[in-house]
């Protein structure tokens, strides 16, 4: 992984009241203080955010948020900013996610709008990426993620960029059960590695991380982790639960 610390994150999606969150991330927590050599972030639902910030306490288990709006306040209706999301205790966001883009009108372009937003507010941006089934099967993988970094990150300066995490979700591959060998994740972490040295340079491509995401579990993520350019893992529903995830945060184990 060359140096780059594994970072593992669970996106609770829209599950859990305040209460089933707090209680989970309470009980994550204890399971993984043992974990110091993982980075550990969890995205609950916004209503839960501020709760399950004050349960984590001095945990190592970071928040994040699912979505945010790129500007800081306003009248916006239904929105969260930035500016809320850093109050309510998140250090990341997670921007792009395949859902987002299907059902909720996201594209390259606000993607965009959102990785500078956080970055300016001091969240370190999570952007997903991804291809449809049908575009792997005619081989437009690859132009497809060109495509989603390029647009997502234009205009933005490498030493801007040092936050930035990326998350490769094959979108045939989320709640599928369906996961993208180990080889093929780490083609496509290779590629997007390559992309981000063309744009922004080595040293940027180097330290970045790449997470896979895609029905992650106990049983797949220590052979994903192995492979070179994957750095972590961006965990959907076997993050819900506590005893399944920090199988999954002990990969090393």
């Amino acid at each position: 992984m060359g140096g780059r610390k594994p970072f593992i994150a669970g996106n609770w999606k829209m599950f859990k009241t305040v209460g089933e969150a707090v209680r989970t991330a309470k009980e994550l927590s204890d399971r993984v203080s043992d974990a110091p050599d993982v980075d550990i972030m969890i995205a609950p639902n916004f209503t839960a955010l501020a709760a399950v910030h004050d349960a984590l306490g001095e945990s190592t288990v970071m928040l994040g948020g699912q979505n945010l709006f790129w500007e800081s306040e306003g009248a916006f209706t239904g929105e969260t900013s930035p500016v809320m999301l850093r109050d309510a205790g998140c250090r990341y966001v997670i921007i792009g996610h395949s859902e987002r883009r299907q059902y909720f009108g996201e594209t390259d372009e606000t993607v965009r709008k959102k990785v500078k937003a956080a970055l300016e507010n001091g969240l370190a941006p999570i952007l997903c990426v991804g291809e449809t089934e049908n575009e792997r099967e005619t081989k437009k993988t690859f132009s497809v993620l060109d495509k989603q970094i390029q647009n997502g990150l234009k205009d933005l300066l490498s030493d801007e960029l040092g936050p930035l995490v990326i998350a490769y979700e094959p979108v045939w591959a989320i709640g599928t059960g369906k996961t993208a060998s180990r080889e093929q994740a780490q083609e496509v972490h290779r590629f997007l590695r390559s992309v981000i040295e063309t744009m922004f340079g080595n040293e940027l491509a180097n330290a970045i991380r790449i997470q896979y995401g895609g029905s992650v579990k106990p049983n797949n993520i220590k052979a994903l982790m192995e492979m070179p350019d994957v750095d972590g893992a961006l965990v959907g529903g076997a993050s819900l639960d506590a005893e399944i995830f920090s199988r999954i945060l002990h990969f090393q184990h």
